[in-house]
């Protein structure tokens, strides 16, 4: 076909209505993940929640330790050398510090009425809340004799070793 040929069988031909439409130059936004933010927000918030001292805010990088006033240092000593052998533990990991609270009250009481000796209680490493929290709780349980953190192979700085009393 020929170029005069082409311009004859398209004579008749006239070119498309343009559509009403714009064209827009800027693509829409990204998807917000709504349920996301407010999962992040609730647990800023929950972290956040009630008053937290200025050490126990700040993650001094010291080992984490207690000991009972009236019991010798060196029972201190033997709890971080693994004189006692674990004999129970309990995970902390995705608790809210009000779940954490009554898990480990009740925990402390079972170990006391079985007779256990020395437990281990992990926090996690996380942003050191349950960490935090654990430093005020386990100093005012009377059964609570000392607690440290836990060698390596035991969860260390994301677990405590407690030396419990013995039942009398």
């Amino acid at each position: 076909m020929t170029s005069d040929e082409f311009r004859k069988a398209v004579a008749d031909v006239k070119p498309l209505k343009r559509p009403k439409r714009v064209a827009l130059g800027v693509p829409a936004p990204a998807p917000v993940a709504r349920q996301h933010r407010r999962d992040e927000l609730a647990a800023l918030a929950e972290s956040l929640e009630g008053p937290l001292s200025i050490d126990d805010a700040l993650e001094t990088g010291e080992e984490l330790s207690y000991l009972r006033e009236g019991m010798a240092r060196e029972t201190l000593r033997k709890l971080r050398r693994g004189h006692w052998s674990i004999q129970d533990g309990i995970d902390l990991h995705g608790m809210t510090r009000d779940q954490a609270a009554a898990v480990v009250v009740e925990f402390l009481e079972q170990c006391l009425a079985r007779g256990l000796r020395c437990v281990r209680i992990v926090h996690g490493k996380g942003l050191g809340i349950l960490k935090a929290k654990l430093r005020r709780w386990l100093p005012q349980r009377e059964e609570v004799l000392a607690y440290c953190q836990a060698p390596a192979n035991d969860g260390g700085s994301g677990a405590l070793l407690v030396l419990l009393k013995t039942k009398r």
